[in-house]
């Protein structure tokens, strides 16, 4: 991701999430090294991203988004599996995230690639309340 592929990030951003993340919170993630910006591009055009950050040996996939007109065509898969190579590379022994219990489509990607629920965070959604689960999954080295 660059700084020229805010706009449309925030635009899937914002019809992806009922509290979206601000611009300057994408522009302050691509300042650092910690993190990981990525786009799926078709067509010249950004139709997905996926945000992660790293402490260590994990990393937490904080976002990852695909344009309405985009779904359910393979780019959350495509998205998530590159991700998860690319933090395998950078030395990732494993991968946290949290998910709306109400939200399958991203249950079913995320289980189908071997994510499994190690916690439940109560109440840690706004607009409508409602509890997240928290996944991880123990990354292969690369190869």
């Amino acid at each position: 991701m660059r700084a020229e592929d805010l706009d449309i990030v925030m635009m899937i951003e914002q019809s992806s999430f009922s509290t979206p993340w601000s611009r300057g919170s994408f522009r302050n993630l691509l300042k650092r090294t910690d993190a990981d910006l990525w786009v799926a591009v078709a067509e010249d055009e950004v139709v997905g991203y996926a945000v992660v950050w790293y402490a260590a040996t994990e990393g937490e996939l904080g976002n990852l988004a695909v344009s309405p007109g985009r779904r359910e065509q393979g780019v959350g898969r495509w998205l998530l599996d590159w991700t998860l190579q690319k933090a395998a590379e950078r030395g990732a022994e494993r991968i946290f995230l949290e998910v709306r219990l109400s939200n399958q489509a991203a249950l079913d990607l995320y289980e189908s690639r071997g994510f499994v629920q190690v916690g439940l965070r109560r109440r840690y959604y706004r607009a409508p309340t409602e509890d997240a689960r928290v996944m991880c999954l123990e990354l292969a080295p690369p190869v």
